[in-house]
Formats: C-alpha cells, sequence, structure tokens
C-alpha cells in the first residue's frame, strides 16, 4: 500500500525536521516542507497531498487559520493543526475552518499518528458519504415522478425537476423553505386548505395518505389535480427524521372520469 503524503506547514526550520524525521518514522511520506500560508497554497494544488499538517502561527501574510480556509475552500483535503496556543478566540476561528484534528505542543509521535490517522479515516468516510449523497440525488433527478424530501421539522431538502415542473418551484428557491410554502394543497370538494400529509405525518410519526380530490396550486396560481402518497424517513431508534413525498399529476386521469361520468349519465 502507497504511503500516506503529508504535507508540513511550518515556518520553525527546527520543529519543521523534527516533524519531518516523525512522520517518516512511523510511515508516513512527506513531500514538502513549507514554511508560509501562501507557499502551502502554491504547494497543494501542485502537489495534492493526503492531508496537511499545518502550524497555526506563520509568517507573513496569511497565518494557519487563514491558509487552512484556502485550503479547504478550493481544494478537498484535511487539515489537522498543531500549535502551542488555545485560547478561545484561536479555537472559535479553527472552528470556522473545519479541521479534522487539533493537536497542542509538545506532543509525541503516538498522538501524532493517532490525530493523523483519525483525520484520514474522518475525511475518508466524508468523502464516501458526499459521494453516496450525489449517488442518491442523481437517481431522485431521474425518476419520472415529482419528488420532495423534507426534513423532521418539514423543512425541504431535495425535489427532483418533475418536483419543480408541477409546483413551479425551482429547487434553489424552495430549499430551505417550509413545506407547505412549495407544497400549497387545497381541497377540491370544498376549495379550502387541508393539512398537509406530510405535517401530519412527522407529527405522528406515519404516514397516512390523503384523501382524493386534491389540488396543487402551483407558484403561479395553477390548480393541478394530484394524488400524493409518502414515507417517513426514520433513524436507527425509530425516530422521525423526514419525510418522502411523491406527487403525481392526475389531470387526464380526471378527465377520463369526468366523460366515463358523463357517458353513465
Amino acid at each position: 500500500m502507497a504511503k500516506k503524503r503529508i504535507l508540513i506547514v511550518e515556518d520553525e526550520i527546527i520543529t519543521a525536521e523534527d516533524l519531518r524525521e516523525s512522520l517518516q518514522d512511523i510511515g508516513y511520506e512527506v513531500p514538502a516542507v513549507v514554511s508560509t500560508g501562501e507557499g502551502a497554497v502554491k504547494k497543494v494544488a501542485e502537489d495534492t497531498p493526503d492531508l496537511v499538517l499545518m502550524d497555526i502561527m506563520l509568517q507573513g501574510e496569511m497565518d494557519g487559520i487563514e491558509t487552512a480556509h484556502q485550503i479547504r475552500s478550493h481544494f478537498n483535503i484535511p487539515i489537522v493543526y498543531f500549535t502551542a496556543y488555545s485560547d478561545e478566540k484561536i479555537l472559535d476561528r479553527v472552528k470556522i475552518t473545519q479541521p479534522f484534528g487539533y493537536i497542542l505542543k509538545p506532543f509525541n509521535d503516538r498522538e501524532l499518528y493517532t490525530n493523523i490517522e483519525i483525520a484520514l479515516y474522518k475525511h475518508e468516510m466524508e468523502r464516501e458519504l458526499k459521494e453516496s449523497e450525489q449517488w442518491l440525488a442523481a437517481i431522485l433527478k431521474s425518476l419520472g415522478e415529482a419528488i420532495i424530501a423534507t426534513d423532521k421539522r418539514g423543512i425541504i431538502k431535495l425535489m427532483n425537476p418533475f418536483a419543480e415542473a408541477l409546483t413551479g418551484w425551482k429547487e434553489k428557491d424552495a430549499s430551505g423553505k417550509h413545506l407547505t410554502t412549495v407544497l400549497n394543497i387545497i381541497s377540491e370538494e370544498t376549495d379550502k386548505q387541508i393539512e398537509n400529509p406530510a405535517i401530519k405525518a412527522i407529527r405522528e410519526g406515519i404516514f397516512y395518505g390523503i384523501a382524493d380530490h386534491t389540488i396543487l396550486i402551483t407558484k403561479e396560481g395553477n390548480k393541478i389535480p394530484v394524488d400524493i402518497i409518502g414515507s417517513t424517513i426514520k433513524d436507527e431508534k425509530d425516530n422521525v427524521i423526514g419525510i418522502v413525498l411523491t406527487f403525481y399529476d392526475i389531470i387526464e386521469r380526471k378527465k377520463i372520469d369526468d366523460a366515463l361520468k358523463i357517458f353513465k349519465h
């Protein structure tokens, strides 16, 4: 198995060389040691290491935190900080850059190895999760039904192109809005708004379906007869964490039904 490649960002020569030796001794490859934030960003772009070991206090225009922000913004590479400082202001800035580890000086080889291995593992899990989400999104977008998924509060997290076409809402505009804003449904018989089935499902933990003669009011105010089915999304403890709704335009079916009624009379 190829050795994992760790880029060191440290402006103290002695510390940097000690780190290089430690990393090589415990089985990593060190492709480079850089002393400035600007140099680190450039080296990451050129060399794509598996992980960056970043000192927070660097000389130059960018400190380690700003450098980490630049790297995280442009490259999918995990960062582990090492520093002698642990005050709250620094920690607050560190959190924003979403590091995969934080080591306080002085540290030994075991601490170094443990933090790096955990960071690499977390990064791999994050990558696999993102890949799974991309697969799921691609599948949902390709389905021939309108689909909307929400969290447990009814906030829209995803909708596919068919749902966009039926509701008149673009996903980028609907995302983050409450389901009732986008899926506005009324009873055809009373012309009054009915309780959204997703909201009831989230509240009671089960999807009951919906009564016939349901009308969807689109963003533009058009009325479309729809059938709605759905299911709750539950975690390992059987708690509802969201809901998936599938709905269909049944206007053609209604035309046939209406025609049959006329024929019978």
